[in-house]
């Protein structure tokens, strides 16, 4: 009897076994998103980056990381879900701030890219815009000073018909978290003509303003006559100098041109006032890569 009970429980520990090994599910929880990024610029101490997984809709934190100087990632793999991993439908990266409460996706999202299979080539087209029809132009002319000194502004206006129109032409409509910036690289300082949204409306304008006592065209552009930056001296003559428009994220803690430049241009040595030059369209400055599952 004794000999039948131990039997019996040796078969109960050998089931209870076999069915403790049947449920042991030893597929992991967790996968690897791997991040290939060029051309992200270092934010400062204040801002970092982070990617989404866009599962049934909804954005889903892979994770932050940081960008140096030289454009290296702190960290290109992260462990998700892989649950999530494998619903993903699209990656998205934003900037948010260093200390965030809010567990939302700012509204200053830069690359984005649908999943095809495990990989998601990404870029900025679809959530900042479609620059590769932009082009520009400008001319010199100080007329808050009653164009006392027309080498020293610079307005992104077109005259070439006589009357003054939008020298920006094609911009996309920026959304929440972007907007244009006027440059002029002096001596290799790059001075701000202002922010604006349209190119056919006066810009918000920097602060300090740089303009003279006159009132300017209802076009973005600036007039360098007083205020200059340290280093500088107002006016100037802006021969020689480069002339940018690019687009920055809001808020912005840099006092020089984001990474996203769509129009540039060199102001001839010869430059006269009053006379249109060219702004052309380029996408070397603009981040792409691509984000494997």
């Amino acid at each position: 009897m004794r000999k039948q009970i131990l039997f019996i429980v040796a078969l109960f520990a050998l089931a209870l076994t076999a069915c403790n090994n049947n449920n042991d599910d030893s597929t992991p929880s967790n996968g690897d998103l791997t991040l290939n990024l060029n051309g992200l610029e270092d934010l400062g101490s204040d801002y970092v980056y982070e990617g989404w997984v866009i599962v049934g809709g909804t954005p889903v934190s892979t994770g932050t990381f940081t960008v140096n100087s030289s454009g290296a990632l702190s960290a290109t793999t992260f462990s998700v879900s892989k649950s999530n991993l494998d619903n993903a439908t699209a990656f998205v990266l934003s900037i948010e701030p260093a200390n965030d409460p809010d567990p939302a996706p700012s509204a200053v999202k830069i690359l984005s890219g649908d999943f095809s299979g495990n990989t998601a080539n990404v870029n900025i087209t679809s959530l900042v815009g479609d620059f590769s029809t932009s082009s520009g132009k400008y001319f010199l002319a100080t007329p808050t000073d009653g164009n006392q000194n027309p080498l020293s502004g610079v307005w992104f206006i077109d005259n070439s018909t006589g009357s003054n129109t939008a020298g920006l032409k094609n911009l996309p409509t920026l959304g929440d978290g972007w907007v244009y910036e006027g440059w002029a690289v002096i001596n290799g300082t790059p001075v701000s003509t202002g922010t604006f949204k349209t190119a056919d409306g006066a810009d918000m304008g920097p602060t300090p303003t740089f303009s003279g006592p006159m009132g300017g065209p209802a076009y973005p552009g600036e007039d360098f006559l007083t205020n200059a930056p340290s280093g500088l001296t107002f006016p100037t003559n802006l021969s020689g100098a480069t002339i940018v428009v690019s687009v920055e994220p809001v808020p912005d803690n840099s006092a020089a041109p984001f990474t996203l430049k769509p129009l540039t241009g060199s102001v001839p040595a010869s430059a006269a006032g009053g006379t249109n030059y060219s702004l052309t369209f380029g996408d070397s400055s603009f981040p792409t890569g691509s984000v494997s599952r």
